[in-house]
């Protein structure tokens, strides 16, 4: 059996038992002042159940969240309920309340789009003293007790500046005058807001450099028909394509280029986050450089602190460095969270593929499930 069959086996497996499950002893209904809760309302040999919600599991990004937290679930006795929320704010509060009903003694958030309307299910979850995580993307208000992710600003940036030095490669040095597209995600998504700022702090740089913007939507489809347009549009002045998030929209972009006659890597095409389906780009020198989000590391990560949570032990605090010998994101640094009321952020490092890594190291998660 082939490891992607494998991965969909997993998925399915776990989507059944939302279906299926029943929540075993839920949290206790009283919260402590910083909003960690209790470590349930049972005894020590109750087992736990975490309920994650997810933003779409058909993206690859996404099953490797699925696969860290059901790995490390496994690990340590948990059960674990995973809800596709479609990245619909509505589906997510909807199963907020059913998992408080199901009695849960812990929340993850792995990724959604409207980071607002979504806050008052946060503060249900606060309300009934249960630890929250947010993984990618960050709910705007209540308290979260940690928000995993890598620093999608400067990986964004770090992105922007190694596909200019593309360009600079190719010219002899220097940056002239052109176009460069930017294939955006939701523009209503923080994420995507994240990506942009970081880009624009590169192009800012380069004043003969004017940006074109197409709004992708997080699919190749409507990539494929920004990039299309903007292509048409603005011909030979293009130099380079700035996708937000090759991993779900390479291929649309890709796939444009060479619809119209050209050499995708005459564009030094870089974003951040790979994928499987950007990996297969990458070794064929397709995409130029795409920084790794470390996602399956974050929900098995996020799993790990509440189950210290749990147990009633520790987790990492604001001004704490986290190191791992070996792994890719260390070392982490807890800063306080700017997106939620309170809480703190841990800041995975993410490399540059494959300029800082190369697309064989075993240690990205594309390896794990492709």
């Amino acid at each position: 059996m082939t490891k992607k069959m494998l991965t969909i086996l997993l998925a399915l497996s776990m989507l059944l038992s939302v279906l299926t499950g029943c929540g075993s002893g839920g949290a206790g209904s009283g919260s402590t002042a910083s909003g960690q809760s209790p470590a349930g309302s049972g005894g020590s040999t109750d087992k736990k159940t975490i309920g994650m919600v997810v933003k779409n599991t058909s993206t690859e990004y996404i099953q490797a969240f699925m696969i860290g937290a059901q790995e490390a679930c496994d690990k340590y006795g948990i059960e674990l309920k995973i809800v596709d929320g479609k990245a619909d704010s509505l589906k997510i509060m909807d199963a907020i309340d059913t998992f408080i009903v199901q009695g849960i003694d812990g929340f993850i958030l792995a990724g959604a789009e409207d980071l607002v309307t979504l806050v008052p299910g946060i503060e249900k979850l606060n309300e009934e003293g249960i630890p929250v995580f947010a993984v990618d993307t960050c709910p705007e208000g209540g308290h979260v007790d940690m928000f995993i992710t890598n620093d999608i600003v400067d990986s964004s940036r770090k992105a922007a500046a190694q596909m200019v030095q593309g360009i600079k490669d190719a010219n002899g040095g220097e940056v002239p005058k052109g176009v460069i597209i930017e294939i955006t995600g939701s523009l209503v998504d923080m994420y995507t807001t994240e990506c942009h700022e970081g880009f624009s702090s590169v192009m800012e740089q380069y004043p003969q450099l004017t940006v074109v913007q197409g709004e992708g939507h997080w699919n190749n489809d409507d990539s494929h028909s920004r990039t299309s347009d903007l292509l048409t549009r603005y011909g030979d002045d293009v130099l380079g394509i700035y996708v937000h998030t090759p991993d779900i929209m390479g291929s649309g972009v890709v796939a444009a280029v060479e619809a119209a006659g050209l050499d995708p890597a005459d564009y030094f095409i870089s974003g951040i986050c790979i994928g499987v389906e950007g990996m297969h780009l990458l070794n064929e020198g397709k995409l130029y450089a795409v920084v790794e989000q470390p996602a399956l590391d974050m929900t098995t990560m996020a799993v790990e602190y509440m189950n210290k949570m749990f147990n009633g032990e520790e987790i990492p605090k604001v001004g704490d460095t986290i190191t791992k010998e070996g792994a890719l994101w260390s070392p982490a640094k807890v800063i306080n969270n700017e997106f939620a009321d309170s809480g703190a952020t841990m800041i995975l490092q993410s490399p540059l593929v494959p300029q800082e890594c190369q697309p064989s190291d075993e240690r990205l998660y594309e390896n794990r499930i492709g």
